[in-house]
């Protein structure tokens, strides 16, 4: 199964001086006021862009004037502050959580994210129909211990209420010394009200995967994350499965926001021919694809029983691995709808210490479906726990991973 591997003269006179004065002043606010008002800008550079037609932008520069001749307080901000602001605002218009303008500070927090450890709360948040919400509590971190669960809508962080605020001011927000704690207001589905939450802090690392033979003779390969060394990680563990010659596998995505895209695909590959569509990245602003294909480590036979879990918390690189798999009909999908996180983010350097994460294209399933759209529907639509009267969950059986068991031991083929 397992092949390869961002005095009256003087009034007079003096009338006249005072007349000529005012009119003199005058005439300054008069011409200043038919000025562009670029031109009462000084010490700013590069005020202008030859690649930017058809846009007056005198109303910028208006607003940027008044501010500093009126406000009591604009002394006290640095322009640069002031130009960062005016960035937010324009990525802001486009009304995407994931493009976003990184200051300084928050520069330094993203590359925290990407060397893969950092002091906070051990969850990916995200922008759901408005609201900010957890796509997952990472395995085995201060949030899943907290009992914070995927889906959850995140109201207020300590005292500040989140309505309107970005992801970016969000993580600020939770993260924080080890040790410490904040408290989160959380709205979940079957509550009647919000709760508060308390999560200590500490250094998260971001947990990849684990592996469980049942005494069934089923595998479990639980993947909690596409990082750096996913890929590797992955191939021992389907080189572990090969060993134990069962033919029926577990591939549990809930809860795993995704990662690295080079991650999805070649973990895609060990399931698919070479050449086959893993996913396609849709650039409509440029009409047109790029298509990532399967390597074509492609090492299973079809006697291959796969399961595949998916829920609220499996985004990005789960539901392209998950999508792809679904759409050749080498797997089944079983759980609930995925998060929907399916767009392309590129990161582009704006000065030596901020960056722009902007959103240049959405991804598609081979069959041309839309992830961001909706997210994944699985072949069969099974919760987590069953629930009482009340609304609380019990939480001894996992409904969703015995479906999979069930269709495993009574394999019933894709179609």
């Amino acid at each position: 199964m397992f092949k390869k591997i961002n005095f009256s003269n003087i009034k007079n006179t003096l009338a006249g001086i005072i007349v000529a004065g005012s009119l003199f002043a005058f005439g300054i606010y008069v011409g200043s006021a038919n000025q562009p008002e670029i031109d009462r800008v000084v010490g700013i550079s590069n005020k202008t862009n030859a690649l930017v037609e058809d846009t007056d932008f005198a109303s910028f520069w208006k607003v940027w004037n008044s501010l500093n001749e009126k406000h009591p307080d604009a002394k006290n901000i640095k322009d640069k502050d002031k130009v960062y602001g005016a960035i937010s605002g324009l990525v802001d218009s486009l009304d995407d959580p994931y493009t976003t303008f990184f200051n300084p500070r928050e520069t330094i927090i993203f590359q925290e994210d990407i060397a893969g450890n950092f002091s906070g709360v051990g969850m990916e948040v995200g922008i759901k129909d408005k609201v900010l919400t957890v796509i997952a509590p990472l395995k085995d971190t201060p949030a899943e211990k907290a009992g914070i669960e995927s889906g959850d809508k995140i109201l207020k962080i300590n005292d500040a209420e989140t309505l309107n605020m970005s992801i970016e001011e969000a993580i600020k927000l939770i993260r924080g010394e080890k040790g410490t704690d904040v408290t989160l207001s959380i709205y979940r589905d079957g509550f009647e009200k919000a709760k508060e939450i308390k999560v200590t802090r500490d250094v998260i690392n971001v947990p990849v995967l684990k592996t469980e033979l049942r005494d069934d003779k089923i595998f479990v390969i639980s993947l909690y994350s596409f990082s750096a060394n996913s890929t590797k990680l992955f191939r021992n563990a389907l080189e572990e499965f090969s060993k134990t010659k069962a033919d029926k596998l577990i591939l549990d995505l809930r809860g795993n926001p995704g990662g690295y895209l080079d991650a999805a695909v070649d973990m895609t590959s060990w399931f698919l021919p070479k050449g086959k569509t893993v996913v396609i990245e849709d650039y409509s602003l440029e009409k047109k694809q790029r298509t990532y294909r399967s390597v074509g480590y492609n090492v299973f036979s079809d006697k291959l029983k796969l399961v595949v879990l998916i829920n609220g918390g499996s985004a990005s690189a789960s539901e392209i691995l998950a999508g792809a798999l679904q759409d050749y009909k080498k797997a089944i999908l079983v759980g609930e709808q995925s998060f929907g996180k399916g767009s392309v983010q590129e990161v582009v350097k704006v000065t030596p210490d901020t960056i722009l994460k902007v959103t240049v294209a959405k991804w598609l399933t081979p069959n041309g479906n839309s992830i961001s759209k909706k997210g994944l529907t699985p072949d069969y639509v099974v919760e987590k726990y069953k629930k009482d009267d009340k609304g609380e969950a019990d939480k001894k059986t996992d409904l969703q991973l015995q479906k999979a068991v069930e269709l495993l031991k009574s394999w019933p083929g894709i179609k």
